[in-house]
């Protein structure tokens, strides 16, 4: 009785299920597609509203189904094989050039995606599907704003995922036609080695299959009819130019106005650059790849306003290649969006160059050097006009503050400031950028002056050694600027004799800022004749006198917050040079070594001499000349320190030292004191207008008060620094007791 019943149950299931031949079932959808072809009339109706999209989800189940119910793992079934060798793929990216009926070419890439994400066989090992995939690739990317912009990102991220697979793909897809090319004779489907004899070995053995013959010589079923109801040039010959490929595709389609597709294509353009073989590298730098990255940099670049605000793009935060839209909430300006766009971009740019094949990365910061900062980029920052000078150097600072990548830094440096790396001489006029970018720091006008200290600091806080070496080392190593043959000094005086200072008028003398009659003790040293750090401290705190000092009738951060700050970039900037093996201490002077002309270099000069001025200087150009020179104080180089930050070397006859040049500017306000009436009162309004505690009206001298304001202020800055940069466990100085009422 109950084997009755199974009986019963299994005619029944069967006749629910009956059995069904799937190449005999995928070789009927096939032909249906054809014949919709020859018998059609109605040439506009959308693929959509026809049985063509049912007929390929059909075909695709297919191939899923046989592919789950073959037994030998890696072998074709037969309506795979009959895939391959009719050339179906080949016939479908025909049709969808034609986009007949209209909508066929989203089919066509809908129906390619999921074949390849879904059938686990290796397809794009086959001449069969390569072709036509690159075919495919031709036809998406090219014109921005294509309705198929969706589709064609799928395609591409399933090829960029197989490829992460199986990273050889890549240079398959990229050279493929040369790979063909070289194998043409052998007329048999193209394959990597362990996949080919599999196939091969198929290609006979399915007796199946109807009208079977030589592999891939097959015309595809119907395409002789096809060919006739298609436009004229649809067909494209096996010997295309290839000009599109995967990267190409991904370029164009990185282009696209709608943000998700553009994400997504730049996503898969990382992923390759990353996972290129040597052998791919070297294809992408051959190609015109790179160069068509930096172009589209270029094109960004020239659809920004002729003129741009150095305090919005300074401003504009948030931008990168994720989000390369400008923040809603922020003000809005002209251009904001093309800035953004083109920041964006560059961020991209930058990050790929991280994450490259370093063949790849070297290529394309050369591309990004070369097409952006020499042939974009340089024209305007020499321009006469002020305004492409403001903006050129306003956009270099933006883009210097986004780079991280080491070989674009390198090509960044080298287009900044050359490489030469001789010490400089004053007599010495180079027509270089940079020494056209150190002159504009000293511009009659100051927002040019300005923006380029701004970039200049921006620089120095790179990770690349030849920044400081350029700039500042090369002038400092053989410390030209510390007497020659001359005892140490034994006292306070003994370092700063203004008496015999080129640099001072004997009216300094005359204004009441006199040496104290009674000797200052020698400063302490260690065993190396080190200065204490205390003494240095002092040294600059007390440089400002007391008539000309506010900040003590305020209740504002002091000096204490200095160190604070200080402490934090100096670790910053100790981690960021630590890997460049500078010396812990100076190097031994030769006292037998002839005296030679000692010469700052000309960025140093610059700084000097607006520090000079600093009391007949903007305000704001004030802040940044002494933010640039305390960048400069904070690097943990022996030479830097002690010219810099030493008070008490002795200094060779003609040269000038950061302190000396603040104390022949103390010496003017001191003159100058005696000249303005009530100074201390109208100082401190003015530091209190400064603070916003006070109407903004204007002073009498309100120039020399600013400027008093910011130099007592740097002077604690410069303070600050000699104290973070030397603790107690220095190997350098030793910290000896602070005198009462001092630090």
């Amino acid at each position: 009785m109950l084997s009755r019943l199974g009986a019963l149950l299994q005619e029944a299931i069967g006749a629910r299920e009956p059995s069904i031949d799937l190449l005999q079932a995928f070789v009927e959808h096939w032909k249906g597609i054809t014949h919709y072809y020859i018998e059609s009339t109605d040439e506009n109706t959308p693929a959509k509203k026809t049985d063509i999209p049912w007929r390929l989800k059909q075909m695709l189940d297919i191939l899923v189904y046989e592919e789950r119910q073959q037994t030998a793992a890696g072998e074709a079934g037969p309506c795979l094989e009959y895939l391959l060798q009719h050339k179906i793929l080949e016939t479908l990216c025909t049709l969808g050039k034609a986009e007949y009926p209209p909508g066929m070419r989203q089919q066509v890439f809908q129906f390619f995606s999921k074949v390849l994400a879904q059938v686990q066989h290796p397809l794009l090992h086959y001449l069969s599907v390569h072709r036509p995939v690159q075919k495919l690739l031709r036809l998406g990317g090219t014109v921005t704003g294509s309705l198929t912009e969706k589709e064609e990102v799928q395609f591409t991220t399933v090829l960029c995922s197989k490829i992460q697979q199986d990273p050889a793909l890549l240079a398959y897809i990229l050279e493929g036609k040369k790979i063909v090319g070289r194998k043409k004779a052998s007329r048999e489907p193209t394959a990597l080695p362990k996949d080919t004899a599999n196939h091969r070995d198929k290609d006979n053995s399915h007796s199946s299959a109807p009208d079977r013959g030589p592999p891939l010589e097959r015309e595809p079923c119907g395409a002789q009819a096809l060919s006739s109801r298609l436009p004229a040039g649809t067909e494209e010959p096996d010997g295309g130019t290839g000009e599109n490929n995967l990267i190409t595709s991904l370029l164009g389609l990185c282009k696209s106005k709608k943000s998700r597709v553009a994400l997504k294509a730049q996503e898969n353009l990382l992923l390759l650059v990353h996972v290129a073989s040597p052998a791919a590298a070297t294809y992408l730098v051959q190609s015109s790849s790179c160069l068509a990255i930096a172009e589209h940099l270029c094109q960004l670049y020239h659809s920004l306003p002729t003129f741009l605000d150095p305090t919005d793009v300074a401003t504009l935060e948030g931008i990168s290649w994720r989000l390369p839209s400008a923040p809603s909430d922020e003000a809005s300006f002209p251009g904001k969006e093309a800035l953004a766009a083109f920041l964006g971009w560059f961020d991209y740019c930058d990050h790929l160059i991280t994450e490259a094949h370093a063949v790849v990365a070297d290529a394309l910061a050369k591309a990004v050097a070369e097409k952006l900062f020499v042939e974009t980029l340089q024209p305007q920052l020499l321009h006469v006009s002020e305004r492409s000078m403001l903006t050129s150097t306003a956009l270099l600072t933006a883009l210097l503050r986004r780079l991280r990548s080491p070989a674009l830094l390198r090509e960044t440096v080298t287009f900044l400031l050359g490489t030469d790396q001789q010490p400089e001489a004053p007599e010495d006029n180079p027509r270089t950028l940079c020494a056209h970018l150190i002159g504009h720091c000293d511009h009659l006008s100051d927002e040019i002056s300005i923006a380029t200290l701004q970039l200049f600091e921006e620089l120095l806080q790179k990770p690349h050694e030849g920044i400081i070496s350029s700039l500042i080392l090369r002038n400092l190593d053989s410390r030209l600027y510390v007497a020659r043959g001359s005892p140490e000094p034994e006292s306070y005086e003994d370092t700063l004799d203004l008496e015999e200072d080129p640099y001072f008028t004997d009216g300094f003398l005359d204004s009441g800022f006199q040496p104290s009659p009674k000797p200052h003790p020698a400063p302490a040293t260690n065993s190396d004749g080190k200065t204490a750090v205390t003494e240095i401290v002092n040294s600059f705190l007390c440089l400002v006198p007391e008539e000309a000092k506010t900040s003590a009738f305020l209740e504002e951060t002091g000096y204490d917050t200095y160190v604070h700050d200080a402490y934090g970039l100096f670790q910053e900037c100790s981690s960021r040079v630590a890997p460049w093996g500078w010396p812990l201490g100076p190097t031994p002077l030769d006292l037998h070594e002839p005296e030679r002309p000692f010469f700052e270099g000309h960025f140093l000069r610059v700084l000097f001499d607006r520090m000079s001025r600093i009391l007949d200087q903007p305000y704001s150009l004030n802040l940044q000349v002494t933010s640039v020179l305390s960048r400069l104080a904070l690097f943990p180089h022996p030479h830097i320190h002690e010219y810099l930050l030493d008070p008490y070397i002795s200094l060779a006859p003609g040269s000038r030292s950061l302190f000396s040049v603040l104390v022949r500017v103390i010496g003017d306000l001191m003159q100058r004191i005696q000249r303005v009436p009530q100074f201390p009162g109208k100082l401190l309004l003015v530091r209190k207008q400064l603070m916003g505690q006070a109407l903004g009206e204007q002073l009498d001298h309100q120039t020399l008060l600013e400027g008093v304001v910011v130099l007592e202020e740097f002077c604690k800055e410069l303070a600050a620094i000699a104290f973070v940069k030397f603790p107690p466990h220095s190997p350098y100085l030793s910290l000896s007791p602070a005198p009462e009422g001092q630090v």
